[in-house]
């Protein structure tokens, strides 16, 4: 799968690269500023477009002269990220283009590699000090530029960004800012890579859109493109492959401790050429064409009282959709009538309490239950996952299932058996059952890198809970008690805002459950139930409602058995 990692395992791959003799920093540092050069066009072939007199005699782009008239503004930092962008400016240079360069500190305390590189550029161009004026001398006028490239602070942030650069930086995010499109290395500076938060006060070029239309990363994606403010303030995202594979697949750090334990990306494919990227039809699997209906599973879902199963319909009709070979409503005696009368393919069954629910479940053919959707809150609700969570069945808990313990959410941790259990809550629901951990991601203000992300915050809430836990949002994070953590982040490409609809969550909790009575682990359902929810949205578009998304669903399996995903 697509890895997403943290700047402290990109540093150790990078680190185990160099210190086997295989490949040298400045090399690394050499196919980054190319790679990013070479995003750069490809995100905006308009600039191979050739451009002002000195342009004529040349036909091609990597000709000095092709882009006579061009103009970039590069920033750089003091560390590593500033050398990438050293090189970026001498390559621009070479191919023609005029480049103004402004250095953040003391050139001459450079890193080693970086020191190289902005020796290279000096030969053939100044490097002026970074400045809110130098920066509005170099991209306004009647010249403005066509590029902005933010070499400033990239992998190794982990402080807020302050003085000079911070000025600039807020500048870039105002409105009034230059038209130019800024291109970041690696990262928007200033954001923490591990968790997608600007490290400092709340304000400034953090609170507002971004200022990144393109952001360049090399290797894998990190965990903060994907999370948090991440994606909005990184713009597009373009993974450059710089030839770290055989160390990043080893694994091991250099300390000789185990292999640490990774974040994967579930959905897009960042990397074209990687090949054991996510696919949910491997998850999914085959049917076997002479399955019974009890092959495919029966999944029990939980109704509410009268006037109070809409959301359990919802996830019982999702839950068939996603391919549950049988699917019961457990209703309450006074809900029986309006569920049956709403129900064709999903079966009714009188179920007033627990104990009646414990009678149930001892039917072997049952394997998934899911709880919570319109189910009520209250003690009732607490006996009912009680009797669920005391059998072999998979269970899914979302919603009232979840806020039921909130006075006392160690009494659900006790009842969790690991493995077969996925919660489901948004941000609230978590805050309630996990107020510790809660405190901790939404804390208003990161003073330090790494932050503690969302994916710290899931991987906590399933260690304490022993049971996968999927905390929603658009950049959803399942984790499972052991450490085991992926993302679906519906953004960029995968953006779907109407899935903010009242019963979109009953119905993600539906399919996880049907996907679980056909056989899927928990981990794997919570993670493509995420996916499955997401494609499902994309497939309605706008003005899409609850209702829509499990009739969705068969056009999404469709592709995946033609092969399209």
């Amino acid at each position: 799968m697509t890895e997403l990692l943290t700047s402290a395992q990109m540093r150790d791959i990078e680190g185990r690269a160099i210190d086997s003799g295989a490949v040298t920093g400045l090399e690394l540092m050499e196919r980054a500023g190319r790679g990013v050069v070479d995003a750069v066009l490809s995100h905006w072939p308009q600039l191979l477009q050739q451009r002002g007199p000195g342009a004529a005699g040349s036909s091609h782009a990597k000709d000095a002269g092709f882009f006579a008239g061009r103009r970039a503004v590069v920033l750089c930092g003091p560390g590593n990220n500033g050398g990438d962008g050293y090189v970026v400016a001498r390559l621009l240079h070479e191919m023609g283009w005029q480049v103004t360069v402004l250095g953040l500190g003391d050139p001459e305390r450079l890193p080693p590699d970086a020191r190289e590189n902005c020796e290279r550029w000096r030969r053939s161009g100044q490097v002026a000090a970074l400045t809110l004026d130098a920066l509005r001398a170099a991209t306004g006028g009647p010249r403005q530029a066509d590029l902005l490239i933010d070499a400033l602070f990239g992998t190794g942030a982990t402080r807020p960004v302050t003085g000079a650069a911070r000025a600039v930086l807020d500048h870039l995010g105002d409105a009034g800012a230059p038209s130019a499109p800024v291109v970041c290395i690696d990262a928007p500076s200033g954001m923490c890579l591990d968790s997608g938060r600007i490290l400092g006060a709340p304000g400034g070029y953090g609170a507002g859109r971004g200022f990144a239309a393109l952001t360049v990363t090399f290797d894998s994606p990190k965990i903060g493109h994907m999370i948090g403010d991440g994606p909005r303030l990184c713009g597009a995202l373009q993974v450059i492959d710089i030839g770290l594979e055989p160390w990043r697949t080893t694994g091991a750090p250099q300390s000789g401790e185990a292999r640490p334990i990774r974040c994967k990306l579930v959905g897009p494919r960042l990397v074209a050429d990687r090949r054991d990227t996510w696919q949910p039809a491997r998850v999914l699997g085959k049917r076997d064409h002479a399955a019974h209906k009890f092959d495919h599973g029966h999944c029990v879902v939980l109704s509410g009282g009268a006037a109070r199963t809409g959301a359990a319909r919802l996830a019982a009709r999702a839950a068939l959709r996603a391919g549950a070979g049988l699917v019961t409503l457990a209703t309450p005696p006074d809900a029986v009538a309006e569920v049956a009368a709403q129900s064709t393919a999903v079966m009714v069954r009188e179920v007033p309490d627990a104990e009646a629910l414990r009678r149930m479940l001892e039917d072997d053919r049952i394997v998934s239950v899911c709880l919570g959707p319109g189910l009520g809150v209250g003690a009732a609700t607490r006996d009912l996952v009680a009797a669920a969570l005391e059998t072999d069945k998979r269970v899914v808990l979302d919603a009232d299932a979840l806020t039921a313990f909130a006075e006392a959410p160690a009494a659900l941790y006790d009842l969790v058996r690991e493995d077969r259990v996925v919660l489901t809550p948004h941000g609230g629901e978590f805050k309630r059952l996990f107020p510790d951990v809660a405190e901790r991601w939404t804390a208003s203000e990161a003073t330090s890198g790494p932050a503690f992300s969302k994916v710290d915050a899931a991987r906590e809430a399933a260690a304490l809970s022993r049971a996968v836990v999927l905390l929603k949002g658009a950049d959803t994070v399942i984790a499972a008690a052991g450490g085991e953590a992926a993302v679906h982040a519906a953004v960029r490409d995968r953006s779907a805002p109407w899935l903010a609809t009242a019963g979109a969550g009953d119905v993600l909790s539906g399919i996880i459950a049907g996907l679980m009575a056909r056989g899927i682990g928990a981990m794997q359902a919570a993670e493509c139930g995420a996916w499955l929810h997401v494609e499902a949205a994309l497939d309605f578009g706008p003005g899409m409602i609850a209702e829509d998304l499990p009739e969705c669903l068969p056009a999404v399996f469709r592709r995946l058995d033609d092969g399209d995903r």
